[in-house]
């Protein structure tokens, strides 16, 4: 696997999502570091991405371009097309798509399969789940739900970057302004008036003691993007308070999370009214247990990669 994520560094990053030791699920094996892959997973592998000019003279802004990264033969490992896997996991956001359909160009020209939750996609699909936690995938198939002293968490932060972004820090401010200490706020970054409880370096901490939780996207405007935000509060047994777009209705059984109306004083009125009572996540717990299983082994990442291998041709070199 190779990745533009900074933050992964690990060779087990992804090996607390199999029941087996090592990244071993069914058929295959994931492993950031191998010499001889008979398959490489291009991870949000970015060929292109925007990267800052340097400023010749003091009174210069800064400005950005657009920086090509190169995929080496020793990357490819002597690999064939048909054994390169790109998926793209980033929403389509406006200030992004035009660095968005160049990735797509360049992953088309490289890889034999190129996927992303946006329309315009060469392979327009869900993107296959991941999660946060660090629990045992056995721990988190087997377990039952955990003591839940208090109402409501949402783990957000203070990125600004894109008008979705600044939509979501609005409604955290009216949410505390309207609503103020009725949801637990955790998260890097965030403005004094949040009133953050902190930062995580494990989010089961600030969702396993919840009944229910803000599962709120940074984009939700197509039917398939949905991202680890809902999975990790439903693997935390949290219900969910859920916006985002329509991809959700069709992963995840019906009742297992509950659909926050808007980003603005309705959607505040109706959080108050779920939260008053645990009476809604216990209406909903057989449907989260179901949507718990349906997340570990069906929309599993690693059961994605052992299907994409099954369905590959044996004579193809």
């Amino acid at each position: 696997m190779l990745s533009s994520y900074q933050n992964i560094k690990q060779s087990d990053w992804l090996w607390h999502q199999t029941p087996e030791p090592f990244g071993v699920w069914r058929n295959i094996q994931i492993l950031k570091n191998a010499p001889r892959p008979d398959f490489l997973l291009l991870y949000q592998f970015d060929f292109y991405r925007k990267a800052a000019k340097p400023q010749r003279f003091p009174w210069q802004r800064s400005t950005s371009c657009i920086e090509t990264v190169s995929l080496t033969d020793a990357d490819r490992r002597s690999l064939p097309p048909s054994r390169l896997i790109s998926l793209i996991r980033e929403p389509p956001l406006t200030e992004t798509l035009s660095q968005l359909q160049l990735n797509y160009e360049a992953a088309k020209s490289t890889c034999g399969y190129v996927s992303a939750p946006d329309e315009a996609a060469p392979t327009p699909d869900y993107m296959p789940a991941i999660w946060y936690h660090t629990n045992s995938f056995r721990e988190l198939d087997q377990m039952p739900p955990p003591a839940k002293p208090r109402t409501c968490s949402w783990i957000t932060s203070g990125i600004n970057r894109t008008e979705n972004h600044r939509k979501r820090l609005a409604f955290l401010h009216d949410l505390q302004t309207i609503a103020p200490g009725q949801v637990d706020i955790y998260g890097r970054n965030l403005p004094p008036e949040a009133q953050a409880m902190g930062e995580l370096s494990n989010k089961w901490h600030a969702m396993a003691p919840y009944y229910y939780n803000l599962a709120i996207e940074n984009y939700a405007e197509n039917g398939w993007y949905a991202s680890e935000k809902l999975w990790d509060a439903l693997l935390a047994w949290c219900l969910p308070i859920y916006y985002g777009g329509t991809a959700a209705d069709r992963l995840l059984p019906p009742g297992s999370f509950l659909r926050l109306p808007s980003l603005d004083e309705k959607g505040i009125a109706y959080i108050q009214e779920v939260i008053r009572s645990p009476e809604a996540w216990y209406a909903a717990k057989s449907a989260i247990a179901e949507a718990r299983q349906v997340i570990l082994h069906k929309l599993n990442l690693l059961n994605w990669l052992s299907d994409f291998v099954d369905s590959y041709p044996l004579n193809d070199s």
